[in-house]
């Protein structure tokens, strides 16, 4: 069976590196798969890339002026929200025409338009998209936060300045009920959560929704000598040590300021950490949080490889997220993975991968304390060694590449009429 993976960008952004994780997966279970997108960043010979041009420049360039004009020419939000306006016609392709299936995960900015993924659900190939956020079941954004319009229809959008009833939100989420029904989608979640939004949406009434989780390769990620790993990593071996991290440290979305005051909040009530912890940080503007928290801080240069990666989380205590939107973080996977606990917020799929006080520490959303109660309780009061032995075997259970691999071979199997 012949499998396409259409993603935005091969290496960038979490759903990208899901998508590739999937696609090897795959192929080490006896699928064809291949994956398509616009952004190729390495010379993987299973990764096609759309040729460069000052075209898609223009096209990505074009969607944010349609966005900005509807934002009253203000700026906020102008990279929340994606109108796919521009793309590629991709079914004159040799490897659209010739797959069997063909899976969408994330394909904004450019990758693909409304019209497009007309013609790819005109082509009367099976399709299955996976939905990495709530893109999909909206008009024009990938979290929706405390709105529910999407629950009948959009309009009036957070995120349009003075939006209205016939916003863009509105004019976009009409085109998507029209373009959803000319064809059956198998629309898979990553988790739970993100599967009980969709199933509210009115653009998903009458389609499939299923929820199966991103792979990771447990043979890469898995629990390696500390000592070393921090040898390697140039990191202090006398100091408890804490992760954090995100493409962009600064990003609001992913918590900041509770991750700042959740340590302002440990040193005050345990003065002893401020010598005994550190927090280590990788992501651009790292090296910002040196004068923001009361504990030594070691900012990583760029983790180019995952094999770099899998030392970084060897070579910490704790790994801690505190993110405000999150769907099912590959990050929380691949610390687990390692034998790291994780500390999160209950938001999202969180829940669902940090077992509560079992294998790390759920913490109250938008609690900075509650935060601060988790880091100590991993740290300091739980038994440590079982915690990281249980978020070990969570990974091993839930998400290695044989038993996601199995479930989406017996999607494509479902919707190709091959069941043998």
């Amino acid at each position: 069976m012949r499998v396409l993976i259409i993603n935005t960008s091969e290496r960038m952004g979490g759903a990208a590196i899901a998508a590739g994780r999937l696609m090897d997966a795959l192929r080490n279970n006896g699928i064809q798969a291949k994956m398509l997108v616009r952004d190729k960043q390495t010379n993987q010979i299973t990764v096609i890339g759309l040729n460069k041009s000052l075209w898609r420049i223009w096209q990505f360039i074009w969607e944010r002026i349609v966005i900005w004009k509807a934002n009253h020419f203000k700026k906020h939000n102008l990279f929340m929200v994606d109108i796919a306006n521009t793309g590629t016609d991709i079914t004159t392709l040799p490897e659209f025409q010739q797959a069997d299936v063909i899976h969408l995960h994330w394909i904004n900015q450019g990758m693909l338009s409304l019209k497009d993924l007309q013609k790819v659900l005109l082509s009367g190939k099976p399709i299955v998209w996976t939905m990495h956020d709530m893109w999909p079941c909206t008009g024009i954004c990938h979290h929706a936060r405390e709105c529910n319009n999407y629950h009948q229809i959009c309009h009036h959008c957070p995120y349009i300045y003075k939006g209205g009833k016939k916003d863009l939100s509105n004019q976009i989420f009409k085109k998507k009920l029209e373009l959803y029904r000319l064809a059956p989608i198998t629309f898979v979640t990553c988790s739970s959560w993100l599967k009980e939004r969709a199933s509210q949406s009115a653009l998903l009434t009458n389609q499939e929704i299923i929820n199966i989780p991103n792979p990771i390769n447990t043979n890469l990620f898995r629990p390696r000598n500390k000592q070393e790993a921090r040898k390697k990593c140039t990191l202090p071996t006398d100091k408890e040590l804490i992760l954090f991290g995100s493409a962009k440290i600064t990003d609001k979305r992913k918590g900041i300021d509770y991750f700042i005051e959740s340590c302002k909040i440990l040193a005050d009530r345990y003065p002893e950490l401020r010598e005994e912890l550190g927090v280590v940080v990788y992501g651009k503007d790292s090296e910002q949080l040196k004068s923001l928290v009361p504990f030594q801080v070691y900012p990583l240069n760029y983790i180019s490889s995952e094999k770099e990666l899998v030392d970084v989380y060897n070579a910490v205590d704790l790994f801690v997220t505190p993110s405000l939107e999150e769907n099912l973080p590959n990050t929380i996977m691949e610390a687990m993975a390692c034998g790291v606990p994780c500390v999160g917020f209950q938001v999202g799929g969180i829940p669902e991968m940090i077992d509560h006080l079992h294998n790390g520490y759920v913490a109250e959303y938008k609690s900075a304390d509650d935060f601060a109660n988790g880091i100590h309780w991993a740290l300091s009061e739980s038994e440590y060694k079982a915690l990281s032995e249980e978020a070990c075997r969570k990974v091993s259970s839930s998400y290695s590449e044989s038993t996601i691999a199995k479930r989406y071979i017996e999607v494509y199997n479902k919707i190709t009429g091959d069941n043998e």
